[in-house]
């Protein structure tokens, strides 16, 4: 047994290698995603329980494209979910496959559904259809055309496939039972009619398999030992045994659910994400804000940060809703020991050391304090510096411990400082402080005896970098949004932009991601061109304060 074998999931696959109950084969999963957006955070945890559980067995997994529907499907979402799969660490190379590999196959098999009076040709409309499916409670309507005969239903399916019919004519469904207390059993829909150009076999096919029957049969097809599928899809189990229990296919897989992810402060469903992005929520799919793959990744988050995350959260079959809290932390975590410190200033205030003379000097600091292999960098100090606004009170409240009036504080890796003057504009704004700085305070070799409460960053005012700060933030402002409309739930602090400026070393450093000292941990944004922006990735602690309506 693995160590790795602590869920149901696992524990099962174990159990079949020591019953040999899969005859000497490999363990094979898939991981099956419908190309019709990008991956989110919740498909996170299908990749890495799919293509982990078969790693940690010797086994390999199939990318399966279930490119079934050409109306909402697109050649972009392909090339993204590859990327974001590849990203998370997972290699497909020789096992990326696509529904539409099989169009040829899976017609053949509803052929021979027809003729074995297993399956007939509808004419009802899609309302039609759903009005007649009855209820939980009542059963529902057989259609008038399932007593179609053999000969009709093979000629009609037949003329679907040739084209002759537009969208919506006809159908191909099973014939099962309209009685079943499982709605998916009442003669479920196998084929449709889409008159649309699809983007990988063009104009080649009008008629398209739903999921429920494609899937099952890929799975058989390419020896699928454990098919894994979320919760949702527990009531379609008997559905897809029975196809595979009435077509000519020598291998039926085992269907296994386990419980999806739901995640507080954002929304997973492809629908409300498509609306987020075609509606100008957000600045696109890769924007920072959203749960997916691709934005996370723009946001600086690690695959390391999303693999620990999917691990404590588990396998299970009970549906949950996890909090923020805990993938922040994950990623906190992940970038504590791997992220260079650096000293960013995202409000600045100007000080101005009155009695510091010369052109300046070269200081040097530690990238990381405790990982020394990240080496150190050169700070260069003068006359004129930046500190963060927020670090300076004209009024301190109690246990304020950084710059006031008459106050001192450490700069980090420089000296100790003392507030002399505060300078205010006609509006009473503070817009500089004059400040007196000890020589003997040198950081590593201070002989001042002086004893400050505080230390806070700083930027050299001519020789730091200017540098645009986003300052991203959960994108809802309520743990469960979408109950009602999504503009009204949306944070509009999701996103501050500050202009700022960060240490030149920062600026010319092949690390793209920092900690910024004492303000969170930021990302260079690839996507900025020339320009040098930072991604707020996460605060240093949790500092979310809930929507209290």
């Amino acid at each position: 047994m693995t160590e790795e074998a602590n869920d149901f999931i696992r524990q099962r696959i174990q159990r079949d290698l020591d019953e040999d109950t899969l005859g000497g084969s490999l363990v094979v999963t898939r991981f099956p995603p419908e190309p019709n957006g990008y991956l989110h955070i919740g498909h996170a945890k299908s990749i890495c329980l799919n293509f982990g559980v078969a790693r940690e067995y010797g086994g390999y997994t199939y990318l399966r494209f279930d490119d079934t529907n050409p109306l909402k499907e697109d050649q972009e979402y392909v090339e993204a979910i590859k990327e974001d799969v590849r990203w998370l660490g997972f290699d497909f190379e020789g096992h990326e496959t696509h529904a539409s590999d099989y169009f040829e196959q899976l017609y053949k098999f509803a052929v021979e559904l027809v003729e074995e009076g297993k399956a007939y040709v509808c004419s009802l409309s899609g309302e039609e259809i759903r009005a007649s499916r009855g209820t939980l409670t009542e059963p529902g309507r057989e259609s008038p055309y399932r007593k179609r005969g053999v000969a009709e239903n093979l000629d009609l399916f037949a003329r679907m496939r040739a084209g002759e019919f537009g969208d919506g004519r006809h159908v191909l469904r099973a014939k099962i039972d309209m009685t079943s207390p499982n709605l998916n059993m009442r003669d479920p829909v196998l084929y449709r009619i889409r008159h649309a150009t699809h983007q990988r076999t063009a104009d080649d096919w009008v008629i398209y398999p739903m999921y429920d029957f494609t899937h099952c049969i890929c799975d058989a097809l390419e020896g699928i030992t454990h098919s894994l599928c979320t919760l949702e899809f527990e009531d379609h189990r008997p559905l897809y045994d029975w196809v595979l229990d009435n077509i000519n296919v020598n291998f039926h897989p085992p269907q296994i659910e386990f419980s999806r992810l739901g995640l507080e402060y954002t929304v997973m469903s492809k629908r409300l994400l498509h609306t987020l992005v075609e509606d100008g929520y957000v600045a696109g799919w890769d924007d920072p804000r959203m749960p997916t793959l691709a934005g996370l990744r723009r946001r600086g988050v690690t695959p390391g940060a999303i693999a620990e995350f999917c691990r404590r959260i588990g396998v299970t079959k009970q549906d949950n809703t996890v909090e923020m809290n805990l993938l922040e932390f994950c990623i906190r975590q992940d970038l504590e020991s791997n992220a260079p410190r650096g000293m960013g200033v995202v409000d600045p205030l100007k000080i101005t050391i009155v009695n510091y003379a010369g052109d300046g000097e070269l200081l040097v600091g530690p990238w990381h304090q405790q990982n020394v292999d990240l080496g150190t960098r050169e700070l260069p100090f003068g006359a004129e510096l930046y500190i963060e606004r927020d670090d300076f009170a004209e009024v301190p409240p109690k246990k304020f411990k950084r710059l006031s009036p008459g106050q001192m504080v450490r700069l980090r890796y420089a000296y100790i400082i003392r507030c002399d003057e505060v300078i205010t504009d006609e509006d009473g704004e503070v817009v500089e402080l004059r400040c007196s700085y000890f020589p003997d305070s040198r950081s590593g070799s201070d002989t001042s005896g002086l004893k400050p409460k505080g230390v806070i960053h700083w930027a050299h005012a001519q020789r730091s970098v200017a540098a645009e700060m986003r300052l991203y933030d959960r994108l809802f402002r309520v743990p469960q949004p979408g109950a009602g409309t999504l503009a009204d739930d949306l944070n509009p602090d999701s996103l501050r932009v500050a202009r700022g400026f960060v240490e030149p070393a920062v600026a010319a450093s092949e690390h793209s991601r920092f900690q910024f000292e004492r303000t969170g941990y930021f990302c260079k944004d690839a996507q900025s061109g020339d320009a040098l922006v930072f991604n707020r990735t996460v605060t240093l602690r949790d500092s979310w304060k809930p929507d209290r309506g």
